[in-house]
């Protein structure tokens, strides 16, 4: 029977596509062969590890034979060994620390930036808003989770590895050193019994711990959401603080935040339960395994059968067998949290592949705005039907052509308007139509709030652009044109624009944007709507006079500022009914 991808449980599937993606940091990377050199040096350097983790367990037992035998030479040659030893274990660690570091830092800025190609991509990041699935609080996967998914993977996968061939070989030195012990009352001989002993003292353990750990997956990964919850809550009255300060809204943002809040209590409250019982265990199995080795050994050590040298070899080589027998439950609060967000990061990118898929498919669906790049300078708009959210009609059978340096003021219902911008900006997922960009020019879609970042002044004012590529004068020409002269010795000055400026100013620099850009087409959404009349058709003239070959349609709520400038007004129609041109 063949199987499918729905038919796999979801935790493989997670891990699967997890793999994929970690794959492709090996594989497909273009630096993938120094990543592979990392990596083989990180497993030489953990090889080394138990080399020297073998040459020390030898060393224990020659130390405490030279004791028992009081051999003061032998002593001094065991120190001298001794510092080797320990030399050799600084220089090992602090290579493996560092490749470690530099591999788990590199794995996450790859990852990163993958995940912020797909997200920022295509309008992702706005359309995934409009979308169901589990992608809550995306700047906290890409941030957070996938800083802990690396550096934790990689973590544990060397702790894995580590345990693992300390596993194979202390199995052998214990075997070689613990001998055979008589069963009380009988002369049945157990060869390599210690090694028995440590398995089953680590499986019991493991297996106990397991239980009482099972709860920590589901509480950790329960309490990432809840925090991540609260961060996102706490940065939403950050970004909005003006609306909230003019609508004295801070005792509502203070008891939203205890609701939050109180969902992170629970989660906090509930891995503390799920850590208790796992916590308690581990603190008494740690503290039996140093001392139930040599209980065990005692017995042959008293008959004569072992020397001191051996029993304490046997104790400590019991003592790493047990330790690596023991990874899943010594791992297993790291493991949560590591597959907590491994899970978020997946969901994540199934969410952003399923937006990669209609990308490709765009076009092939009857129920899709359809957009293409037109042939010539024409801004054409076929059969277009517009529905909300919800499939309540809003737009149909709209046509419209727009030619190149044709000014046309658009008005009608706001939400109908709305959706017509983001239908030619490719934001709108619901209807179907055809639009035709216009071939050559770049479009510059002005939005009533511009997106006015942290920062220099004049990296806000070139946005999306690099401020480089534009001269000083241009600068400041754009600024005077739009009205905000008075910012040019400000262009350096790091603010957070969107807080420092009123509404007005932000306006005008997003109509500084274009005289400075000097697009061929420009779409503006209510973008000037904070000026006075006058100011407007001010702006609008001299914005015509700069560029007069540029197109521009303005979606405005003042119908009376259309006199004497544009070219044709345009009212939407509700669905139903014509739309009215002039």
């Amino acid at each position: 029977m063949k199987t499918t991808e729905t038919a796999v449980h979801p935790k493989v599937r997670t891990g699967r596509h997890f793999a994929r993606l970690a794959a492709g940091y090996w594989n497909n990377g273009n630096n993938k062969w120094k990543v592979r050199g990392a990596t083989l040096m990180l497993l030489s350097l953990t090889l080394a590890q138990v080399g020297l983790a073998i040459w020390i367990n030898y060393w224990n037992r020659d130390l405490f034979n030279a004791l028992e035998d009081r051999l003061l030479s032998e002593l001094a040659r065991l120190a001298g060994l001794f510092v080797l030893i320990f030399a050799l274990t600084m220089i090992v660690t602090a290579l493996h620390l560092h490749i470690k570091r530099w591999l788990q830092l590199d794995w996450r800025r790859w990852m990163t930036g993958l995940l912020l190609d797909q997200w920022l991509e295509r309008s992702h990041h706005y359309r995934l808003q409009l979308i169901a699935g589990e992608h809550d609080n995306p700047d906290g996967r890409i941030a957070e989770d996938v800083k802990i998914a690396t550096e934790v993977a990689i973590t544990l996968v060397h702790s894995l590895l580590f345990s693992a061939l300390i596993l194979g070989s202390f199995v052998d030195i214990l075997l070689s050193v613990s001998g055979s012990a008589i069963l009380p009352n009988t002369s049945i001989a157990v060869p390599g019994y210690m090694v028995l002993m440590a398995f089953l003292y680590a499986g019991l353990g493991s297996g106990l711990g397991l239980i009482l750990g099972r709860p920590l997956v589901r509480a950790t990964n329960y309490l990432q959401t809840v925090e991540a919850n609260l961060r996102f809550g706490l940065a939403q009255v950050r970004e909005h603080s003006e609306a909230v300060a003019l609508m004295h809204g801070g005792q509502c943002e203070r008891r939203r935040a205890e609701r939050i809040f109180a969902g992170v209590g629970v989660g906090w409250n509930r891995q503390t339960w799920a850590y208790l019982g796992i916590v308690a265990f581990s603190t008494g199995y740690g503290t039996l395994l140093p001392v139930f080795p040599i209980l065990i050994a005692a017995p042959q050590y008293i008959a004569g059968a072992m020397t001191l040298g051996l029993l304490m070899q046997a104790a400590q080589a019991f003592q790493r067998l047990t330790s690596a027998l023991s990874w899943p439950i010594d791992n297993l609060g790291e493991i949560a949290r590591c597959r907590a967000s491994i899970d978020r990061i997946v969901t994540f990118r199934e969410d952003m592949e399923r937006l990669q898929r209609e990308d490709r498919e765009n076009g092939h669906g009857e129920n899709r705005v359809e957009l293409h790049r037109a042939r010539k300078a024409e801004l054409e708009i076929r059969r277009l039907h517009l529905d909300d959210a919800a499939g309540q009609p809003l737009l149909s059978g709209f046509d419209l052509t727009v030619r190149h340096g044709e000014r046309i003021l658009v008005s009608g219902d706001p939400s109908i308007t709305v959706a017509l911008f983001k239908a030619v900006a490719g934001l709108w997922p619901w209807g179907r139509g055809e639009i035709f960009l216009p071939a050559g020019g770049d479009i510059v879609f002005a939005a009533q709030h511009p997106y006015l970042h942290a920062g220099p002044l004049r990296e806000a004012l070139a946005y999306p652009h690099a401020s480089a590529q534009y001269e000083e004068a241009a600068l400041h020409w754009a600024l005077e044109c739009a009205g905000v002269g008075w910012l040019r010795s400000r262009l350096d000055d790091r603010e957070d624009w969107a807080r420092a400026l009123p509404l007005r100013a932000q306006q005008r620099l997003g109509i500084a944007r274009i005289f400075l850009q000097r697009p061929q087409w420009v779409f503006i959404e209510e973008a000037a709507d904070a000026f006075d009349a006058k100011d407007e058709r001010t702006s609008f003239e001299l914005l015509h006079k700069e560029l007069p070959n540029t197109a521009l349609l303005n979606i405005s709520r003042h119908k009376a500022r259309a006199d004497g400038f544009y070219n044709r007004h345009l009212t939407l129609p509700v669905p139903g009914h014509p739309s009215s041109s002039a």
